[in-house]
């Protein structure tokens, strides 16, 4: 009896520490977003604050320098609507485009969103050839 005992014990913390360990996997690799609409309604609630926000890079308003690794852009909501400014400083995504889908992580900081990360979607919108009758 006392040799079932300790295997119960034992397989419960195994089990416990397995479901401890999923469980903060989880929950620190997923992080909420904001569509673009959601943060330009509740923008000065977040000011000063870091944020996520995706939404489509406005039409006409990207401005790169390489040399300085500067970029300025728009994002815009996804039916071209009201935009809010974004800064951001490093390396332009190799997908990156007028748009394009971004999500953007920064600060949202004097009516700009200080950029710290950019991320763009590939476009996944494939559509099948249609055969010549």
């Amino acid at each position: 009896m006392d040799r079932n005992r300790r295997f119960i014990i034992g397989a419960s913390i195994i089990v416990v520490a397995v479901a401890y360990l999923v469980y903060t996997g989880i929950r620190e690799t997923s992080v909420y977003y904001f569509t673009i609409d959601e943060f330009l309604a509740e923008r000065a609630a977040m000011a000063e604050e870091d944020v996520r926000v995706a939404g489509r890079v406005g039409a006409d308003s990207i401005d790169w320098n390489a040399k300085t690794l500067d970029l300025h852009f728009e994002l815009a909501e996804f039916d071209g609507g009201e935009s809010v400014p974004v800064a951001y400083n490093g390396i332009l995504p190799d997908m990156f485009a007028e748009g394009r889908d971004v999500i953007v992580e920064g600060n949202f900081t004097a009516g700009t969103l200080e950029a710290h990360t950019l991320l763009t979607s590939c476009p996944s919108k494939y559509e099948a050839e249609i055969p010549e009758s």
